[in-house]
């Protein structure tokens, strides 16, 4: 039982299995498919059809007992944008100083536009303010969807009235870029902008 490294191109990617199908460059007409393909191919780094990549076999004479070890490019496939990082876009005010009203909870897609936000985003670096005429009022966000908003981000509890509450941080999206946003105690009126994203 001998190991071996080939040559391949990617021809199918399955990032929910973790699988790829694969053409074998010294057999062209030989497709492995359901191959499992390393970890390291995250959602950040999404290895792109017709891409070369690495396949180890652990047994080369049994095409079902292998890996896709790494994707790689010649140069004129990158993926776009760069991948695994968090990248700083410009400014982008995202809510304009919406009045929210206390307890309901309005749905926002902060992807896609002029954001400069991807749709495959998984968050985005935010910067909120609020002001409310209600003591203790206070704004929680979370991806839209989520069964406790209490367990993401909460910007209050305002101490005076008409005084404006300041945070920024890192925010969850769902996977159509959304978020959920509820004022609690008292209505608020809030500002978003958005100025980088994790994908």
């Amino acid at each position: 039982m001998a190991q071996v490294i080939k040559r391949a191109l990617l021809t199918a990617f399955n990032p929910a299995s973790y699988t790829a199908s694969v053409l074998l460059l010294e057999a062209t007409s030989t497709e492995l498919t359901n191959v499992p393909i390393a970890f390291q191919a995250d959602g950040s780094s999404t290895p792109l059809n017709g891409s070369l990549c690495a396949v180890l076999f652990f047994d080369e004479h049994n095409a079902s007992d292998a890996v896709v070890l790494a994707v790689y490019s010649t140069g004129s496939l990158v993926p776009t944008p760069t991948p695994g990082r968090v990248t700083f876009v410009p400014g982008y005010r995202q809510i304009n100083g919406d009045v929210l009203s206390a307890g309901s909870v309005s749905t926002y897609t902060l992807s896609g536009g002029s954001s400069g936000i991807p749709n495959r985003a998984l968050g985005v670096l935010y910067k909120a303010y609020y002001s409310s005429s209600t003591l203790n009022s206070y704004v929680q966000l979370a991806p839209h969807g989520a069964s406790d908003l209490s367990a993401y981000v909460t910007l209050g509890n305002t101490t005076s009235a008409g005084v404006a509450i300041n945070g920024a941080g890192l925010l969850a999206l769902d996977a159509q870029g959304r978020i959920d946003v509820r004022a609690q105690v008292g209505s608020c009126t809030l500002t978003l902008y958005t100025y980088g994203y994790v994908i």
